[in-house]
């Protein structure tokens, strides 16, 4: 048989596929007729006057709280202006900059978004403008037939009831970026939502947020909600989408810090007494943070969507840096409050007994160079040294002890590193070593000298300072900063609780810390302490160390008030003496002299603290 003939059977077999070939045809065909010219005005009205947008449904931020259940940060209503680029006509673009009062910038800065979009990003509302006033968002509605593919939505607006109130703790929000949307958008970030920027806010982001909802509504032509929607276009839109027409919005989880609000009204009452300034309250034996301010602040309300050029301009070139966390993100020289230092390294390695005296005659020469004491103090024993804040003495002291050891006592301290807050931009500040020194260009001994009196190099922070002396006042238990006591759900259900926690112990044996805390009680208490004017006897014991710290040579707390090249003023403290709970630290941005300037600010958080007005007295060791 010839292979390539074929067969009967086959020819029929091809004649059979031909047949269902053209018959497959055939009904394709009837059913294109069907629905372009029986059906075809029905369909059309149905593609012209039907179409599905996409309106996202916002979540509830989490609130912020204070220790005591108090709302820092809430959300309130706001009319927010949307354009669905879809519907949007060239005609009802004009009549929004009419109504709206728009300018020619904001009209086409609507235009490059409602162009960006592409596809099915083309039926997803868009924000335009947000918080409205309540006219023009009556004035929108009144004329609404003449603005399709625009709206006026009232959505959650991020609200700071008490204004700068802890601003720079809480921090505030703006509107997401190209760049950050690219990087976020699979975490349920969208074109004009706004983020956490500073502070809380921005460190605590991922819970706050929230998850957004999603609404699909049936529009016509001119994106109007349609009324009368039949199974029909029901069923397409199940076809198209695959799933549910609304998902609703699950709210963020509230923050709640251990700050008290109205401990951190005193603060911010008795810092505004100066032009710079700022303060941290810790408690002594667990490291939280009762109230942690830096003065001037800025608004939260007015750089969460309403920030202006111009306000903008001013903050910036303000000179009292309103826009600085002075407290955490700013560090200084500590001046004499670092004296601890020298102090706790000499007595732990018997660098020096308690009793041994030096002489200070004002001055300190070394060849080339001649270091100063404020006054003159003669005959003198640590104690008195403290007390007194005599730098002569520690001039001799930092030799004895090395610029390396007290380094190591300083790093036990905290210094030098990030306390662990949790917040973003913490300064760590700065301590010496001589190696470091000798990188920059060499070693000499000034430097130890400058050193043991906090100048120099050497850089700490007003919340690094807090967190160290309360560890003096404890018996030597220095502690990770507590901010966040928890996270809960809007329910009041914890999501996660957070407790204090010991960074770490300090080496020095407890007898030469209780000789420390001992001379600083003088400094407060004793009538040649540097503090004894700002003494408050109305309150329990305070004790602490004044700090006058140079920023420029020629100049030492010769003024008081602002002034460039005045010094800061410096007072770190505890109190009760015999049974301490809190640690404040007061920094004067170019105030002057510690103990004038910085000390009685410090009084007046103490006063708020214990509940004493009008300096009236109490129980000075009772604590409470």
């Amino acid at each position: 048989m010839n292979l390539a003939e074929p067969t009967p059977s086959t020819g029929r077999g091809y004649r059979v596929i031909a047949a269902l070939v053209i018959v497959a045809f055939l009904a394709l065909a009837a059913r294109l007729w069907y629905l372009q010219v029986l059906r075809g005005d029905h369909y059309y009205r149905k593609s012209a006057d039907n179409f599905v947008k996409e309106v996202l449904l916002p979540a509830t931020r989490g609130q912020i709280l204070d220790g005591k259940r108090r709302i820092l940060v809430d959300n309130r209503p706001s009319y927010n202006v949307y354009v669905t680029p879809r519907f949007l006509t060239e005609d009802s673009l004009m009549a929004l900059k009419k109504l709206l009062r728009l300018d020619d910038e904001q009209v086409a800065q609507v235009r490059s978004k409602v162009e960006a979009k592409k596809g099915r990003d083309r039926f997803r509302q868009l924000l335009i403008l947000e918080d409205v006033s309540r006219n023009d968002m009556a004035a929108l509605e009144s004329h609404r037939a003449q603005l399709p593919g625009i709206a006026v939505d009232a959505q959650p607006h991020r609200y700071y009831p008490f204004g700068k109130l802890a601003a720079h703790l809480l921090g505030y929000m703006n509107e997401i970026g190209a760049d950050e949307l690219a990087r976020m958008r699979d975490q349920g970030y969208h074109l004009s939502d706004y983020v956490g920027r500073a502070g809380i806010e921005r460190q605590w982001e991922s819970y706050l947020k929230g998850k957004d909802g999603l609404e699909r509504i049936f529009v016509d032509a001119k994106g109007y909600t349609k009324s009368d929607v039949d199974e029909e276009e029901i069923a397409s839109f199940a076809a198209l989408y695959g799933g549910p027409r609304r998902v609703e919005p699950e709210p963020g989880d509230n923050v709640v810090l251990t700050i008290d609000v109205d401990l951190q009204k005193a603060v911010e009452r008795a810092l505004s007494k100066h032009r710079s300034a700022a303060a941290a309250v810790v408690e002594v034996d667990s490291g939280r943070i009762l109230a942690l301010a830096s003065y001037p602040a800025f608004d939260p309300n007015v750089l969460t969507g309403r920030l202006t050029r111009a306000e903008d301009e001013r903050l910036q070139k303000d000179p009292y840096r309103p826009l600085i966390d002075k407290a955490v993100r700013e560090n200084y020289y500590p001046g004499s409050t670092f004296k601890i230092v020298p102090a706790l390294a000499a007595l732990a390695d018997k660098s020096i007994t308690p009793e041994e005296k030096m002489v200070c005659h004002a001055a300190y020469k070394l060849p080339g160079h001649t270091f100063h004491c404020m006054e003159e103090h003669g005959s003198i024993n640590l104690h008195q040294a403290m007390a007194q804040s005599c730098d002569i003495f520690f001039y001799h002291l930092g030799e004895r002890v090395g610029m390396d050891r007290m380094a190591a006592i300083a790093n036990e301290f905290g210094f030098g590193a990030p306390t662990g807050i949790g917040l973003a931009g913490e300064a760590p500040g700065f301590i010496p070593t001589q190696e470091w020194y000798k990188h920059q260009g060499g070693f000499r001994i000034g430097y130890t000298l400058n050193t043991a009196i906090g100048q120099g190099s050497t850089k700490v922070t007003v919340l690094q300072l807090a967190l160290a002396y309360a560890a003096l006042a404890n018996g030597g238990h220095l502690y990770v900063p507590l901010l966040v006591e928890r996270v809960e759900k809007p329910s009041g259900a914890t999501v996660q609780s957070f407790e204090p926690r010991m960074r770490h112990g300090l080496s020095i044996p407890s007898s030469e810390i209780e000789r420390v805390k001992q001379s600083l009680c003088s400094a407060v208490n004793e009538p040649k302490g540097t503090a004894f004017a700002a003494r408050d006897p109305s309150l329990p014991t305070v004790c602490g160390k004044t700090g006058t710290a140079q920023v420029r040579k020629t100049r030492h707390g010769e003024s008081t008030g602002w002034d460039l090249e005045n010094d800061h003023a410096w007072f770190a403290s505890w109190a009760p003496a015999n049974n301490p709970k809190i640690a404040v630290v007061v920094l004067v941005e170019h105030g002057g002299i510690g103990g004038h300037i910085a000390a009685p600010t410090a009084m007046e958080i103490y006063r708020a603290y214990f509940g004493i007005a009008d300096n009236q007295a109490s129980d000075p060791e009772s604590g409470q």
